[in-house]
């Protein structure tokens, strides 16, 4: 067949930084590439082009979501490929390195390419023999590589030398081929900023610092330099994804329970994630309520500060989606969804039941106390308020005793802020306020020019509150 540049279609995963493919080939039948659990985007394109999936191609055993591979094999017939080193415990073809499958017209190769996991493969796809792209997975992306530390602390300087490798081959690839990675801006798989989600292999060898590295040690030092705080939840998924999520037959119901039903899941040591927006939550909410507003980004948080382990119940806000809910939740793995507080906040207090209240303020009615910076430890980097403290939201709830008393929390925009000053209250300091808005606003309402540099962190009993 002709291969025709709108016969691929990216997926992109807003939230999570990533991007799968559709692939029409030609004849009613599909290819999808890293497809996630939550399978309503590939549904949607594909009925709109009348295509049934008839292979679905994972590069890596993902550990930012669960693959939709076992689901489309069930609702489409797809045929499984995948790497035969990752021992999936599930019906697939198996590939090692250099193997081809006949689409009907397209082939697919399959290149090791190990560094981001031990058995990635990229897939190069080919049309009568020329080299039209490759989906690169977690090795070579835009502008970058994917990150090398998620096997274990131990290994991470190994793989990232197999990532060089596994570089300098695809750089081997003529330079028109493109480059079709998953990982993008925006995923904790270490990918930089930036609007681009696709390449060429020429571009990225103009472009990409990592492939321009002079040696294996130089490409080592700045790849591994690069890497960043990640979810905790990553730790869980490989595993489930090398035995293969449960089937599941449409979106599973969130049932509407009354406040009493939440009240005692609360007391069972069930936890209440309130997804309203972070001024909703702020004006009133039910006490030691999770707050994780409902955005693109709310699966990564649900991900990052709530077990999987533990029956979650959900507070909304008028008009939000409850599917929207259940998807960010399962595709990353959590099955407990024990249903929604029916009626709200309202219905609560309604019941006799109190709520708690947070602070939240613009730039020009915040205090000039202590400012926490609960943002990513390089964003805080590129531009803080002078003297503020820096504590991740993801390592906020270890570290929330050192947390200073009645501070300024903040964010870039107010989301992960609210979310912050939530953990916050349930570990005792109830005095803080949530900045709506970020450092920049912050600085021009006082007086003050962004700094820039490493940052100031917070350690548990010795912050001494003193920074704006």
């Amino acid at each position: 067949m002709g291969f025709a540049e709108d016969h691929l279609i990216p997926l992109v995963d807003e939230g999570l930084g990533n991007s799968a493919y559709l692939v029409d080939l030609g004849d009613g039948r599909a290819l999808a590439v890293d497809a996630s659990r939550d399978l309503r985007a590939f549904r949607a394109a594909a009925g709109r082009r009348g295509l049934r999936v008839a292979y679905a191609a994972d590069t890596h055993l993902h550990a930012d979501f669960l693959s939709g591979a076992v689901q489309l094999a069930r609702d489409t017939g797809a045929s499984v490929l995948a790497s035969a080193a990752g021992e999936r415990g599930f019906p697939h073809r198996g590939l090692v390195d250099g193997d081809e499958v006949d689409l009907g017209g397209l082939r697919l190769r399959a290149l090791a390419t190990p560094g981001h996991t031990d058995e990635h493969l990229s897939f190069l796809l080919l049309d009568d023999g020329r080299e039209l792209g490759v989906f690169t997975g977690g090795s070579l992306i835009v502008g970058s590589a994917a990150r090398t530390d998620l096997v274990g602390a131990e290994r991470t300087e190994e793989l990232a030398r197999a990532q060089y490798r596994s570089l300098r081959r695809l750089a081997t690839l003529p330079d028109e081929v493109a480059v079709w990675p998953t990982h993008g801006a925006g995923s904790f798989c270490s990918a930089p900023p930036g609007a681009e989600r696709t390449t060429t292999i020429g571009a990225e060898k103009r472009a990409n610092a990592l492939l321009a590295a002079p040696d294996e040690d130089a490409f080592v030092r700045e790849l591994v330099s690069s890497l960043g705080s990640y979810p905790t939840y990553f730790a869980r998924l490989t595993e489930a994804n090398r035995r293969g999520p449960a089937v599941l037959t449409g979106t599973p119901p969130l049932p509407a329970l009354n406040a009493k039903r939440v009240q005692a899941l609360l007391a069972d040591g069930g936890q209440v994630v309130d997804v309203r927006p972070a001024a909703e939550f702020a004006a009133g909410h039910i006490p030691g309520a999770l707050s994780i507003p409902l955005r693109d980004q709310f699966a990564t948080w649900l991900g990052w500060l709530l077990p999987d382990t533990v029956a979650l119940a959900f507070v909304v806000g008028d008009g939000q989606d409850l599917d929207e809910v259940i998807w960010q939740a399962l595709k990353i793995g959590y099955e407990q969804l024990a249903g929604h507080l029916a009626g709200g906040m309202p219905a609560w207090l309604a019941a006799g039941h109190p709520q708690a209240s947070t602070a939240f303020v613009t730039a020009g009615q915040a205090s000039d106390g202590p400012y926490l910076d609960v943002r990513q430890e390089a964003e805080y980097a590129a531009g803080h308020v002078p003297g503020a403290l820096n504590l991740e939201l993801g390592d906020l709830a270890r570290h929330a005793a050192g947390a200073p008393a009645g501070a300024v929390v903040a964010c870039g925009h107010g989301e992960r802020a609210v979310t912050a000053a939530s953990l916050l209250e349930r570990a005792g300091n109830t005095g803080v306020s949530v900045l709506d808005g970020g450092p920049s606003e912050y600085a021009a309402a006082h007086g003050l020019r962004l700094d820039t540099g490493a940052a100031g962190t917070v350690d548990a009993g010795t912050a001494d509150g003193g920074a704006r």
